[in-house]
């Protein structure tokens, strides 16, 4: 099972990265974390194709992590798309996505796909089984607007990948990352506190309670971008791949 990360930053695009959205696949899984609102390009520039994608799971509404998606289902819609499609996310995902969908493209949400396109809403610490995947959410802090807001365990193929979101600190991380294979975490600074965000410091303060086998560092500020060479964890790069 491999993870490439096709956009692995923040809402102000710093470093030049692309917004949030990671792909998962496997033998039999094969899964979006996030669509934000650039994936569609950075997608096709990583060659990846969208027609095989089943599953998008959605963190929360804010455009970094999910104003891709009106892109992508006019992308499947005019590439005749015949694969049904599961996007599951935060309670409210099918209204929010119908709104986002009329602001981009006037009735795009009235057209009838050529494909069966699901929209399910998943509830914190309740699994639900995509086919051979089961995903955990777990209710994370990220502010009054753009939510609810959920962090996810990923169980697929033997393997355990964990997903913090955008986060201030809040305990349900540590039984979302405990002994991932594979805990992506935000590191939005360095040991700066902003409110509803997670700095490296505070993560780090919280490490030994979660104990990922491995922890690689996303959504990170010019802040952080700037101090990474002193950091001693993993920092995702645009188009990097992880094996699991």
């Amino acid at each position: 099972m491999q993870l490439q990360f096709v956009g692995c930053g923040d809402a102000f695009g710093s470093g030049g990265r692309a917004n949030t959205c990671f792909h998962l696949r496997g033998a039999a899984a094969n899964l979006l974390i996030d669509c934000g609102a650039s994936s569609l390009p950075a997608l096709q520039r990583l060659g990846i194709v969208r027609n095989d994608i089943d599953l998008i799971l959605i963190t929360h509404f804010h455009g970094d992590h999910f104003a891709g998606l009106p892109f992508f289902l006019l992308d499947a819609q005019f590439s005749r798309r015949t694969r049904p499609l599961v996007i599951a996310g935060p309670d409210g995902v099918e209204a929010r996505l119908v709104q986002v969908m009329e602001a981009l493209f006037e009735n795009s949400s009235k057209t009838k796909q050529k494909f069966e396109l699901s929209v399910i809403a998943l509830r914190p610490e309740q699994t639900r089984t995509f086919g051979t995947i089961a995903v955990t959410p777990y209710r994370v802090m990220h502010g009054e607007s753009g939510g609810p807001f959920l962090a996810y365990r990923i169980e697929a193929e033997g393997r355990v990948i964990a997903y913090s979101a955008d986060t201030e600190w809040t305990d349900t991380l540590i039984p979302l990352g405990c002994g991932a294979d594979l805990f992506i975490a935000e590191a939005y600074t360095y040991d700066k506190l902003v409110k509803n965000h997670l700095s490296l410091a505070t993560l780090e303060s919280h490490l030994s309670a979660i104990t990922p086998k491995r922890l690689i560092l996303t959504h990170l500020s010019d802040d952080m971008l700037e101090r990474r060479d002193a950091c001693a964890h993993e920092v995702a790069q645009d188009g990097m791949i992880v094996s699991i």
